[in-house]
């Protein structure tokens, strides 16, 4: 009986970090981690840097709706 299950993503350097809460009734016993690569449901297109850039530049400041605020 799984005691924790965790979804985390890897980082661009290729390395997983992640902190998985068991709880205390577990201190101090064996456990077995499981990796398992999970397929995403959309892939995500690479952007490049200028893409990206020429992105925030067209959506910065493009709220039209005059009652929004910024908190």
């Amino acid at each position: 009986m799984p005691l924790a299950e965790v979804n985390a993503n890897v980082g661009p350097d290729g390395v997983l970090t992640c902190s998985i809460p068991i709880g205390l009734s577990a201190a101090n016993r064996r456990v077995k981690i499981t990796i398992a690569v999970d397929e995403p449901t959309e892939i995500m297109p690479i952007v490049s840097a200028e893409d990206w850039r020429r992105f925030v530049d067209e959506t910065a400041g493009s709220i039209a709706d005059p009652t929004f605020e910024r908190h």
